[in-house]
């Protein structure tokens, strides 16, 4: 059964990084998504490569919005039918930071759409991509097409050291943590299901990328050291090792850039 990726979304940021080097260290096809400027994701993507663009997939989708992500599933489907393909690899990347420094912040609005977007959003992909992951009765892949993608399928959700309850001694980010812990709980609950659904054929993990430079965190890069100020694609390639190092023992966890694990 011939595998494939899926990153969304891929336009900017993390997601973006993350797609040009799936494209790059790997031989299967790729899907991604944006919200919008399908075409211009798809050229900045393979600029300066000599990928075969035939390999990439630019589908429209909007977590804020159900039926883009049922459509972009049907289609994916069309191409990528589970009965005949596995989706080896997914990164599921989106993510809105208000930051609320006390109470009197917190914005009835912003925290709804902190929530629809980094946890509601991540699941109800996993609602209508899980489908793509083996069943526990699917054999396994082999060959020059699984070169660089991890050994396990893996759905990998997009969390934030924050998230952690045990780990937070700072307060502050009301919406922001309790939407990634929120992610936390919903990888490892997916991860539950995966075991009955898929045995050791397919896992589920959350990641921290750390601080990057992206547009998300682009406010708080002055209190952040130097040495722990992260270039996207540099997150971009630890992240992948990480997925594809962990193994079946690190399922439904959350892993940092530098592998190691973050406390629930």
């Amino acid at each position: 059964m011939p595998p494939w990726s899926l990153i969304s979304p891929a336009s900017r940021g993390i997601g973006f990084a993350l797609a040009k080097r799936v494209l790059q260290e790997t031989n299967a096809p790729v899907v991604v998504t944006a919200r919008k400027d399908l075409d211009k994701t798809k050229e900045e993507l393979l600029d300066g490569t000599n990928i075969d663009e035939s390999r990439l997939r630019v589908l429209k989708l909007d977590v804020l919005d159900e039926s883009t992500i049922a459509d972009a599933a049907a289609e994916c489907k069309k191409h990528f039918d589970p009965k005949n393909h596995t989706l080896q690899l997914a990164f599921m990347v989106p993510g809105i930071l208000f930051p609320e420094k006390a109470p009197a912040q917190i914005d009835a609005e912003k925290a709804l759409l902190t929530f629809r977007t980094n946890t509601i959003g991540p699941m109800l992909m996993i609602k209508h991509f899980s489908p793509f992951l083996p069943k526990k009765n699917a054999s396994r892949n082999n060959g020059d097409e699984m070169k660089g993608l991890p050994s396990i399928a893996t759905a990998a959700v997009m969390s934030a050291r924050v998230g952690s309850i045990s780990d937070n001694s700072l307060g502050g980010w009301y919406s922001y943590r309790a939407s990634k812990a929120g992610v936390n709980q919903l990888v490892k609950t997916f991860d539950n299901h995966l075991k009955t659904s898929s045995g050791d054929n397919a896992m589920a993990v959350a990641l921290h990328p750390g601080t990057v430079k992206t547009d998300l965190s682009k406010d708080f890069w002055g209190n952040v050291k130097k040495e722990k100020l992260f270039e996207r694609d540099w997150v971009a390639e630890r992240l992948i090792d990480v997925v594809t190092e962990v193994g079946v023992e690190g399922r439904g966890k959350c892993w940092d850039w530098d592998g190691k694990e973050v406390p629930p």
